[in-house]
C-alpha cells in the first residue's frame, strides 16, 4: 500500500534528493519459526526462553494482538497470552535467511546499510538495473523476498533515512508506504512522538508532561526551548519534527557498541534483586548482540544511583567474546565487584564494545542505547 502514487520518483532526482528505501522484515524470528514449522502458523509464537527468567526476543503478530512484545519477561508474556508457544532461538538459521535477503538488496544497489539481521537502508538513487523508481524497486524487493524465503517484508520509501524508517512501520505487516518530497514535514507532524526513533517510553512520558504529544507539538517549539528541556537531544528532535535527516546510507562502517539499559519502576538496592535484574538484561542485550552480528571484547556495566550520578565498571578481554555464557560471566563479575552498593539505583545497563563487526546504524546521540522496557 502506497501513501501516494509514485510512478517514477522524478522529482526526487530533479531536486538532488536521494532515493532511500528502508526494508524491515515482519516479525522476522517468529516468522521464520512459523515458516519452518507449519503447526505454528496462525498461532501466537514467541522466540526466547520460557523459564522464569526468560525474555521474549521476538513475537508473532498473533501474539502481539495480546500485547506480547520483544524484551518482555516471558512470565508476563505468558500471563497476557496463556496459549503462547515459545520457540528457542536459532540464530544460525536467521543469519542464513538474512544473507539471502541481503543478496536481493545488492542485486539492486551496493549502497546497503544493514541495521540488524532483519532490516536495512538502501540508497537506490542510482540503481544497478536502471529501474529509476524507488517505489518500483521496493515492490520488486518485497516480491523477491517472498518468493525466495516465503517471508514478508514491509518497506518505506522516501528521500531520507528518518522518513523511510517511519514509512516502513506505517503499513505493517507486508506493507509499503511512500513519502514523497514536500510531504515529509506534514507526515511527521501527524505522528505521535513515540513513533520517533530514539524516543522511548520515558521520553514520551516526559514530553507528554510538557504538552508534546505529536510531531506538530514538537515542531511548534523553538530550538532554545528544546535545548533547555532535552539538552544534547534537542537538535535531533528539532530536525526530526521537520522531517530533516542528512545522514547518508553507508554500506560499511564500524559500530562502536551494542547495549541496552533498563529504568526501574522503583529503586533497587538488595543484592538478590540486582542479580535477578542483571540476568534479564543479559538475556535481552545478548539478543541485540546476536541480531546485530556483533563481536566485541569489552563489557561495561552501567548504573544510575537515586541521586542521578552515573557509575560504570568495564572489563576487557584479549579476544572477541565467544558466546552468551562468557558475556554473562563477565557481566556478573562486574556486578559482584561493586556489591554492596552505597545507595539504591534507578537504572542498570550493559554494553558490548571494542567491536570487530562492520555495519549498523550509529546512535542518534552519543550515549544512546536501546531502552529495554
Amino acid at each position: 500500500m502506497s501513501l501516494v502514487d509514485d510512478s517514477d520518483d522524478g522529482d526526487a532526482e530533479a531536486d538532488g534528493l536521494r532515493k532511500i528505501i528502508h526494508v524491515d522484515m515482519d516479525a522476522f524470528f517468529a516468522s521464520v519459526e512459523q515458516r519452518d514449522n507449519p503447526e505454528l502458523r496462525g498461532k501466537p509464537v514467541a522466540v526466547g526462553g520460557s523459564s522464569g527468567r526468560g525474555v521474549v526476543a521476538a513475537a508473532s503478530y498473533e501474539a502481539r494482538k495480546f500485547g506480547v512484545r520483544s524484551a518482555m519477561p516471558s512470565v508476563t508474556a505468558k500471563r497476557k497470552c496463556p496459549d503462547l508457544i515459545f520457540c528457542k532461538s536459532r540464530f544460525d538459521v536467521y543469519r542464513e535467511v538474512s544473507q539471502q535477503i541481503r543478496a536481493i538488496f545488492r542485486h539492486h544497489t551496493d549502497l546497503v546499510e544493514p541495521l540488524s539481521l532483519d532490516e536495512a537502508y538502501l540508497d537506490v538513487t542510482e540503481d544497478k538495473l536502471g529501474i529509476g523508481s524507488a517505489t518500483r524497486i521496493a515492490e520488486l524487493i518485497r516480491q523477491e523476498i517472498k518468493a525466495k524465503t516465503k517471508l514478508t517484508a514491509s518497506a518505506g520509501v522516501s528521500y531520507n533515512k528518518f522518513l523511510a524508517k517511519l514509512a516502513s512501520d506505517q503499513n505493517k505487516p507486508d506493507g509499503l508506504c511512500v513519502i514523497r518530497p514536500g510531504q515529509g514535514a506534514e507526515f511527521v507532524q501527524s505522528l505521535p512522538v513515540r513513533r520517533f526513533h530514539g524516543v522511548g517510553p520515558k521520553g514520551a512520558e516526559k514530553m507528554a508532561k510538557l504538552g508534546i504529544e505529536t510531531g506538530a507539538d514538537l515542531a511548534a517549539k523553538d530550538i532554545e526551548w528544546l535545548r533547555a528541556h532535552f539538552g544534547s537531544f534537542a537538535d535531533y528532535l528539532y530536525r526530526a519534527a521537520r522531517g530533516i535527516d542528512l545522514r547518508p546510507v553507508r554500506s560499511s562502517r564500524i559500530r562502536k557498541s551494542v547495549g541496552g539499559e533498563r529504568t526501574f519502576s522503583r529503586d533497587l538496592s538488595s543484592g538478590s534483586e540486582l542479580r535477578e535484574t542483571l540476568e534479564d538484561i543479559i538475556d535481552i542485550v545478548w539478543g541485540y548482540i546476536e541480531r546485530a552480528e556483533a563481536k566485541g571484547r569489552t563489557v561495561t556495566l552501567k548504573m544510575k544511583y537515586t541521586d542521578f550520578q552515573i557509575f560504570s565498571r568495564a572489563r576487557t578481554v584479549d579476544r572477541a567474546i565467544e558466546d552468551k555464557d562468557e558475556f554473562a560471566q563477565l557481566s556478573r563479575a562486574l556486578l559482584e565487584e561493586v556489591l554492596p552498593l552505597p545507595m539504591p539505583i534507578r537504572l542498570m545497563g550493559l554494553t558490548l564494545s571494542k567491536l570487530e563487526r562492520e555495519g549498523e546504524e550509529e546512535p542518534k546521540r552519543p550515549d544512546a542505547q536501546l531502552s529495554l522496557l
